[in-house]
């Protein structure tokens, strides 16, 4: 099976660097040196990692025969793609590939139906799930254990816990207004007291 695990941007320094969009929970292994990885358009690669190295929270390589800036600026917004097993998994089970987690049918703990996962988006904070609404909408759901609750392969179901206002953009706009309007009721040095109270606690 081919995947899609980075996608190259802007060059870095003039040796040949390239800054990389990470799409897989483990760049050290589909990323590391001596991976090679076909590439999309197809004519850029296929590529062979020299080597890597994080800088500022992003992910640097260099590619074996990529030794200039020029070279490295030519592969920009080319996809790296690499040969996965299908039926390989993770050593953790609280992990999941990209591959096991496309399509799964997500739906909230009282069974709503929201979509099915289109796309997984690696973000340096966390992983979002883009889903497909029936409509053709799209949310995007933060992959963590306090909103995606359960991820059920045999039923090809992830089961979420939304709080308010992430997967209803209007939901969240009126518990907004209602949080206006009562900070606009409390205020003067009563509410300015309470404020402070609550600012304290939510550090």
């Amino acid at each position: 099976m081919q995947l899609v695990v980075g996608r190259i941007g802007r060059a870095h320094g003039i040796k040949g660097e390239v800054t990389v969009e990470v799409r897989t929970d483990e760049p050290e292994l589909r990323l590391g040196p001596g991976a090679v990885l076909a590439t999309d358009p197809a004519g850029a690669g296929p590529l062979t990692v020299e080597s890597g190295r994080v800088h500022s929270g992003r992910l640097l390589l260099r590619f074996t025969g990529v030794a200039d800036r020029n070279a490295a600026e030519a592969l920009r917004n080319t996809l790296l793609i690499a040969e996965v097993d299908p039926d390989e998994t993770p050593e953790d089970p609280e992990e999941f590939y990209d591959h096991q987690l496309m399509d799964l049918e997500v739906v909230t703990v009282d069974g709503t139906v929201v979509g099915r996962i289109a796309e997984i988006s690696h973000l340096p904070s966390q992983d979002l799930f883009i889903v497909e609404r029936p409509d053709g909408g799209e949310v995007m759901i933060p992959f963590v254990s306090e909103i995606v609750t359960e991820i059920d392969l045999d039923a090809q179901r992830a089961v979420v816990d939304p709080p308010r206002g992430l997967l209803d953009a209007a939901e969240a706009e009126v518990a907004s207004s209602r949080e206006e309007s009562s900070e606009e009721e409390g205020s003067g040095e009563e509410g300015s007291g309470e404020e402070g109270s609550r600012e304290e606690g939510d550090a």
